[in-house]
């Protein structure tokens, strides 16, 4: 007669609350997350972007920008591409690069060169000019630095220095080899040809002005 076994007893795992609790509570968090996440993505703002190069105190036209959909950070003051008319026949104040976002204090409705001013270009060596990297809108002293002369007594004569004050509209980058940077800075009309003839004379250094202009 064959003997019947019986099957083995399996008992049932007890859950734990604390368990059942914490998962829930991993679910919930990682939904959240998820939720979050998309809101972010979802949260884009359209603004205006540089598309070619921009030169210094160039008139804005229309060719010049795009447009982009972004998720934008507050802090970040972009130009929203419902203004992009706006910014249209205005210029740049500073040099604008391709794929950069444009923000309200790259452009300016004044020209650079105002009444009564002219436009010296000047050609520095290294040497001449201030480790700081210029940018549009400083201000700036050129130094008249004259070389040192030597009297029919044998002694040397120093030339009074003279100054020239200025504000710097554009600084080129540093030459290959040379290393000169072409600065153009606006100088009152009549104090254009003098800092023209120093610069040619290579007397001349650029100096930073105090921000205050004293």
């Amino acid at each position: 007669m064959a003997t019947v076994v019986a099957p083995p007893r399996v008992s049932a795992r007890r859950r734990r609350p604390g368990v059942i609790a914490l998962s829930l509570a991993l679910i919930a968090a990682g939904g959240a997350g998820v939720a979050v996440l998309l809101l972010q993505v979802g949260n884009r703002t359209d603004v205006v972007t540089v598309v070619r190069d921009v030169q210094v105190g160039h008139v804005l036209a229309e060719d010049d920008l795009g447009k982009a959909s972004i998720a934008l950070d507050p802090a970040v003051k972009a130009v929203r591409a419902s203004d992009l008319e706006s910014v249209v026949g205005k210029r740049a104040a500073v040099e604008l690069k391709p794929g950069s976002l444009l923000t309200p204090s790259q452009v300016t409705k004044d020209n650079l060169v105002k009444a009564g001013e002219q436009l010296v270009p000047i050609g520095l060596e290294p040497k001449q000019i201030p480790a700081t990297a210029l940018a549009p809108g400083q201000r700036v002293e050129l130094v008249h630095v004259p070389a040192q002369g030597t009297t029919d007594s044998g002694k040397t004569s120093d030339a009074a220095w003279q100054t020239i004050d200025g504000r710097v509209v554009k600084a080129s980058g540093a030459a290959p080899g040379t290393g000169i940077v072409v600065v153009d800075v606006a100088t009152s009309a009549a104090d254009g040809p003098t800092a023209a003839a120093w610069d040619a004379a290579g007397t001349l250094r650029l100096v930073l002005a105090a921000p205050d202009g004293n």
